[in-house]
């Protein structure tokens, strides 16, 4: 919910209609054809609910399903996590060294690679997946000395390799962002991509004032679920510093 908590920063005034895959999650340790697969069932769900621009809030997704959705709903304008992204990571970096944790699914995707690459050849990328953290975060260790633990172990080649840019390329990872800074040091710069994502979109819709028309406005926001969230009230709390109410039901099952 971390791209939700920019979105409401940079557009206030545009209403959400979010929906949380929980029943078949992490999405980070499934195959292609799955994330595919979902991803355009999520997508055709939310249409139908009148959405009238697609934010796919998961870098997994992003990976495997972005050309996918963007070649069956093409003209539905769709924000992904990577390519309205990896333009700014280029330019980020001195000494051309990236460092970039996510998710099994996405490291294996190499989708951050090829398309940083693509913008400059010259770029040495460093990936490192890192299965722990999705759940870790889930279940509300965002800091203390078991999630420094596992990031410290996480981080270790990366931090070696000396990088000057760190991407959190998962949408759990900026609930760590805190923990990560101090790890790696005050010289590499933390990367949330979801800002930028965000940053994107208002840009988009100031230049685009047809479709800016056509969403709604006010704070009518909606949460859906498809299983009921773990630990819903205290990630909540640390992404908008209040609870939300959210709507159960999985509409793929049955």
């Amino acid at each position: 919910m971390t791209i939700v908590k920019e979105i409401f920063k940079y557009l206030p005034e545009y209403q959400i209609i979010y929906f949380g895959d929980t029943a078949r999650l992490p999405y980070g340790t499934k195959g292609a054809d799955f994330v595919k697969r979902y991803s355009g069932k999520i997508t055709g769900w939310l249409l139908n609910k009148k959405a009238e621009i697609i934010v796919i809030a998961c870098h997994t997704s992003s990976a495997w399903a972005f050309e996918f959705l963007k070649n069956k709903y093409n003209n539905i304008p769709i924000f992904d996590m990577i390519n309205f992204t990896a333009q700014e990571i280029a330019l980020s970096t001195k000494n051309k060294k990236v460092g970039i944790i996510g998710t099994p699914g996405t490291i294996k995707s190499n989708a951050w690679s090829k398309k940083l690459k693509k913008i400059d050849p010259s770029l040495k990328i460093y990936l490192q997946s890192c299965p722990l953290l999705v759940p870790m975060v889930e279940m509300g260790f965002t800091k203390g000395q078991v999630t420094k633990k596992v990031l410290e172990e996480y981080l270790k080649d990366i931090k070696k390799n000396n990088v000057d840019v760190l991407v959190l390329a998962c949408t759990h990872y900026p609930l760590l962002e805190k923990v990560i800074k101090k790890i790696m040091g005050p010289e590499v710069k933390i990367i949330n991509p979801a800002v930028i994502v965000a940053k994107a979109i208002r840009k988009f819709l100031d230049n685009n004032p047809k479709i800016a028309k056509k969403i709604k406005k006010g704070a009518n926001h909606q949460f859906f679920f498809s299983d009921e969230p773990y630990n819903l009230e205290k990630i909540s709390r640390l992404c908008f510093n209040k609870k939300i109410k959210p709507v159960v039901k999985d509409p793929f099952n049955g």
